[in-house]
């Protein structure tokens, strides 16, 4: 399966300068990965109610069992999950839109459930050209017979805080090819 336009290795050839951008962690979720009662540990929006646990230190067994099966009644198709022949097809499109729209993807990784890019752009512009790139990559899926939703809401875009964040944010990304994730990096032309 190829996604078409592929990233181009070196495109942009080096990050702005400019003041205006940032580096930003972006993480996008296929649809119903991340549910409200998830026994993983969940975030109500904006944090309006204060929940037990996360991710690391997950809530009590069956604390929130009752809302996370109607969350899961909710759904309107069952949960995405990329088999590893598709992870080539959403990474690579998420790079090339985003690359199109003028930011440097320094690296990227698709699991079966989520993707992390790391990646310099207009600081105004993270949450809108996420957007895009989701939207991008549902297109090229369909035109390689996606049927159905792929994402789930939102996504977040963490904003890098200084080189040593970077750093972090980097070495994770690449670490989840231990995870069978597909995993791109940028390399210099040379």
């Amino acid at each position: 399966m190829n996604a078409g336009k592929t990233p181009r290795e070196g495109f942009p050839a080096q990050p702005s300068q400019d003041p205006g951008w940032g580096w930003f962690h972006i993480i996008l979720t296929a649809y119903g990965a991340w549910l409200y009662g998830d026994s993983r540990g969940f975030r109500t929006r904006d944090h309006r109610e204060h929940v037990e646990g996360d991710y690391k230190n997950p809530p009590p067994p069956g604390k929130y069992a009752r809302r996370e099966a109607r969350s899961r009644e909710s759904l309107k198709q069952d949960p995405v999950e990329w088999p590893p022949e598709w992870r080539a097809v959403v990474g690579g499109a998420l790079i090339a839109r985003l690359q199109h729209l003028g930011a440097f993807v320094l690296c990227a990784t698709v699991g079966r459930q989520h993707a992390h890019l790391l990646v310099k752009m207009p600081r105004n512009q993270a949450r809108p050209w996420s957007g895009l790139a989701k939207k991008h990559v549902w297109f090229v899926a369909r035109d390689h017979g996606w049927v159905g939703k792929m994402w789930g809401k939102r996504g977040k875009q963490g904003p890098i805080r200084d080189q040593r964040h970077q750093q972090n944010v980097y070495w994770y990304i690449l670490d989840h090819a231990k995870q069978g994730a597909w995993v791109w990096r940028w390399r210099r032309k040379e």
